[in-house]
């Protein structure tokens, strides 16, 4: 690592994922010498401790980001994105966000650094931190579409509540007490809610949308056939999906496998004689991407089933973000 001690803002620092960005920072070892935390008016003043200090939470205003830092991520939603990335990056921060907002921008890049990583230094300022069930999903992608080139995609998901943040926590804990909701549509308690986000004028919401195109985008292939069913469950944290693959090229099983276990931060776990496959409740806490029950879909040509499981607040947010600060910093060594 860099000798220098670089400056890190982190705005959005008292939501769910600003306080993990703080967990996982904490378990690095960064370069970082100072650290500052932004928030909107509502939680400005409010005390943070991280690495055995404590620190008040300032509340974010134009004038932020005069006074320098190297690095800000950014957790506050993407109204607040649009507004004030473009503020820190004209005074020489790089922003990695991990809202919508810039996503889609054919000048920002898109990054999971096991995926993609030549991206992070083609940035002008910004860079966009993928959606949660979007990041987890290419590794095990990006591994086989090296060497048996993807065809189509079809994802089903099964995502946890706090991936909607505090309010999604809330109301799966509130509605197994038979509590009014806060976030979502219907109770989310002993219910599968197959809507995530806005539904769009084609049928599709919004998260499934964001699927679809970030996928084409991280794998540089726009024009992938891909089709996604989004669903909330009432599971506290981390995201499972069922993935669905064609490829291109014949391959065998086996061969699958030790293409994943040899993929960085993916952890196989495909014993089923043994009950072994990834859970939600292996994959929490952790930053890696989890995958099994690997088996040939019988009804197609060289055709794959998934199954990928893996901590959405986490690898889906705030450890993304870091590991893309992380690379940052190795590049200005070089």
């Amino acid at each position: 690592m860099n000798n220098k001690n670089y400056k890190l803002a982190i705005v959005g620092a008292t939501g769910l994922v600003g306080r993990t960005a703080l967990k996982v920072l904490e378990e690095k070892n960064l370069p970082i010498s100072e650290y500052v935390f932004f928030a909107s008016s509502r939680s400005k003043g409010k005390e943070l401790t991280f690495q055995g200090k404590k620190y008040i939470v300032r509340e974010l205003t134009e004038d932020s980001f005069k006074e320098g830092f190297d690095f800000a991520i950014f957790s506050a939603g993407s109204e607040t994105a649009k507004k004030y990335a473009p503020i820190a990056a004209s005074c020489g921060c790089i922003v990695v966000d991990n809202s919508s907002a810039f996503r889609m921008d054919k000048d920002v890049p898109l990054v999971v650094p096991e995926v993609n990583p030549e991206e992070i230094l083609n940035n002008h300022g910004i860079i966009a931190n993928p959606n949660c069930s979007t990041i987890q999903a290419v590794l095990p992608l990006k591994a086989l579409d090296v060497k048996y080139d993807i065809k189509r995609i079809v994802y089903s998901t099964y995502q946890a509540v706090s991936g909607a943040g505090m309010k999604g926590i809330l109301d799966l804990e509130n509605g197994a007490k038979g509590e009014a909701m806060q976030k979502f549509p219907h109770p989310i308690y002993n219910n599968c809610l197959p809507h995530i986000d806005v539904f769009l004028d084609n049928g599709y919401t919004k998260e499934e949308e964001k699927m679809i195109n970030e996928t084409r985008k991280i794998l540089k292939k726009p024009d992938l056939k891909i089709t996604a069913t989004c669903v909330r469950v009432p599971v506290i944290n981390s995201h499972s999906e069922s993935i669905n693959l064609e490829f291109s090229k014949p391959f065998t099983v086996q061969e699958v496998k030790e293409t994943l276990q040899n993929y960085p931060n993916i952890i196989l776990l495909d014993d089923v004689q043994n009950n072994v496959y990834p859970l939600a409740t292996i994959a929490s806490g952790h930053d890696e991407v989890y995958v099994g029950r690997i088996r040939r879909d019988e009804s197609i040509e060289n055709g794959l089933n998934l199954w990928v499981v893996a901590d959405n607040v986490r690898k889906g947010a705030a450890s993304n973000a870091i590991q893309i600060v992380e690379e940052l910093i190795k590049s200005k060594t070089k």
